[in-house]
């Protein structure tokens, strides 16, 4: 018979974040200016990602880092990193040399770990004060989620158990639409039987007959 979708779904599985095709783990840089070449979109997070390249200190070459990207950052953007660059959306500055009060994003935990907070798309923090670093501005791609409540394409019509074939559902067959079976069903069932009223505390169908006893004065 044809396969239902509750064992199309599966009993499903401990997620796992989509890491596999990651462009790259976004950092900070304490002491360098550079200018921003790409915006990058990152399969693994839902922040965009920032591509600024930098001077080699050692080689007569460039090298490129990753950044989260900011909201109002683009390309050919001067980045500066040090505690003297201005107060400008993108730059990486000491918590303390920032006025509080001040929006920012991709903030360290600790001093020296490359940024740990803030950095989910429309995330961002308040400055209170502290010697960590920051990156001025809030997180961009925010909104992502605008069309997660909609109806959009996801609105079809859902056809009921009873009015399927007996080969397509636990409960049709017969010459007339009724179960014929309890609808509940315990948490822990399979996939494929886990259809109806799971683990309902109640079904709101009152069974028997009711017996009123009247008090004697």
């Amino acid at each position: 018979g044809r396969v239902i979708h509750g064992q199309r779904k599966g009993a499903g599985s401990v997620f796992c974040a989509h890491v596999k095709h990651g462009k790259g783990a976004a950092c900070l840089r304490a002491v360098d200016f550079g200018i921003v070449k790409d915006i990058i979109h990152d399969l693994s997070r839902g922040a965009p990602l920032a591509k600024v390249v930098f001077r080699n200190l050692y080689q007569f070459k460039k090298g490129a880092e990753l950044f989260i990207a900011s909201e109002s950052i683009h390309m050919g953007q001067f980045v500066y990193c040090s505690k003297k660059a201005p107060l400008n959306t993108g730059n990486p500055l000491p918590v303390g040399t920032m006025p509080e009060g001040t929006i920012v994003c991709c903030l360290e935990e600790k001093p020296g770990d490359r940024g740990k907070l803030a950095q989910a798309s429309g995330n961002y923090a308040t400055v209170i004060s502290s010697a960590n670093r920051s990156v001025v501005g809030v997180v961009a791609g925010c909104g992502r989620a605008y069309h997660k409540y909609k109806t959009k394409r996801n609105c079809w019509p859902r056809v009921r158990g009873v009015a399927m074939n007996p080969v397509e559902h636990p409960f049709e067959g017969g010459n007339h639409h009724h179960i014929g079976m309890p609808s509940t069903i315990h948490r822990d069932a399979s996939a494929g039987r886990k259809v109806g009223l799971i683990a309902a505390g109640g079904t709101e169908c009152l069974r028997g007959t009711k017996t009123v006893q009247e008090k004697e004065n």
